[in-house]
């Protein structure tokens, strides 16, 4: 329930905060609530995924897309992701989620996630958690939708190229799902 009331706070807030690039960035704020602790006291790690849901829906109102991707019968999910925690945010902790867009292949968008604590005193912005989320789009009739598309409804959308790892691992990840016997 917490965390349907933040998409919902999310989706009427991005309306009226400044708009964003469909690439991003795009800074989503955050706390912790006590909802969110594990029993050791701090966030727990499936809440760190479920809030990078949110922060992706954050960019999509801000960048116009939510309502393009929805008149189109389109719809966002993840494909794969990965996540690296740096430190633990407590109760109560205030941290911003930074969403950018970093790339794509033929099948996938590949999306870029930062968990940020706000500086302290004067100080840098703290990295908590980074993850990388593969998104691909399905269409609500069936069938999947090329990048392509999307970046169309995105317009003009100049992209990085990956980091040596990204690429890597998203080849992986877009390779044969058989197992071995």
């Amino acid at each position: 329930m917490n965390l349907l009331l933040r998409l919902l706070f999310t989706l009427i807030a991005g309306r009226f905060r400044p708009a964003c690039s469909a690439a991003g960035p795009c800074v989503t704020p955050f706390r912790v609530w006590p909802t969110d602790l594990d029993v050791l006291g701090h966030m727990n790690n499936g809440v760190y995924l479920s809030i990078l849901d949110v922060a992706r829906v954050d960019l999509l109102v801000r960048a116009g897309l939510l309502t393009k991707l929805r008149g189109a019968g389109i719809y966002p999910v993840v494909a794969a992701e990965t996540i690296r925690f740096r430190r633990s945010l407590q109760a109560f902790q205030r941290f911003d989620v930074r969403t950018r867009i970093i790339g794509r292949d033929d099948k996938a968008i590949l999306i870029e996630q930062v968990f940020l604590r706000s500086p302290v005193a004067g100080g840098e912005e703290e990295i908590m958690a980074e993850a990388v989320i593969r998104g691909r789009f399905l269409r609500k009739g069936g069938g999947t939708v090329a990048p392509e598309e999307i970046m169309q409804l995105a317009g003009h959308v100049d992209l990085p190229e990956l980091e040596p790892w990204i690429a890597a691992w998203n080849l992986s990840q877009a390779g044969s799902t058989a197992t071995a016997a």
